[in-house]
């Protein structure tokens, strides 16, 4: 008796562990001032000439894009600036750690270059069903389109973004070419 009191002692205290880490996830998604959008966006200082860090990211997106060609809808070497849209799908996750697909979550990035740095957004984030509609409605407890499994699938998308801004960032690195003085 006793160990089955601790058991749910256990799954109460687990289960408002992960209620209160989405939560806090939620309070952390990014959300543009003007636009009420969810945008990831940053100015990244890097040495470097606007041209070299364009071809340093196309580099990057071929290495991380499966078909990077069709994920990248614009390609302005002249201006240096390249628009990108991709996916995410998110999963439903039961207790017992299985995921189920839930949906699939479009945005946009734009990669911006100029001398000394470079600029990332990331934002229009849709859920593609038969009609699109806005993430940020999985945002809004009192949307119709709302359920408890929202807070899981934003969670999901954070989490997604916050890598591929890691993976950029790497990818973004020049790379030191070594001589061969011999």
């Amino acid at each position: 008796m006793k160990s089955l009191k601790f058991i749910l002692f256990v799954l109460i205290i687990y289960s408002s562990t992960i209620t209160f880490s989405q939560t806090d996830t939620l309070k952390t998604v990014p959300i543009d001032p003007d636009t009420k959008k969810i945008t990831y966006k940053e100015v990244v200082q890097q040495v470097g000439e606007p041209g070299k860090m364009y071809n340093q990211a196309i580099s990057w997106i071929n290495s991380v894009y499966k078909n990077a060609a069709d994920a990248t809808k614009v390609r302005d070497a002249v201006n240096n600036k390249i628009e990108l849209r991709h996916r995410i799908k998110v999963y439903n996750i039961d207790k017992d750690g299985n995921k189920t697909d839930a949906a699939v979550v479009s945005y946009t990035m734009y990669l911006e270059f100029k001398k000394d740095r470079y600029r990332y957004i990331i934002t229009d984030f849709n859920v593609d069903k038969v009609s699109k509609f806005p993430l940020e409605r999985w945002l809004n407890k009192s949307d119709p389109q709302y359920t408890v499994a929202c807070d899981s699938y934003i969670s999901q998308i954070n989490d997604a973004i916050l890598e591929l801004i890691k993976s950029l960032k790497e990818g973004m690195k020049f790379k030191e070419i070594k001589q061969d003085n011999w």
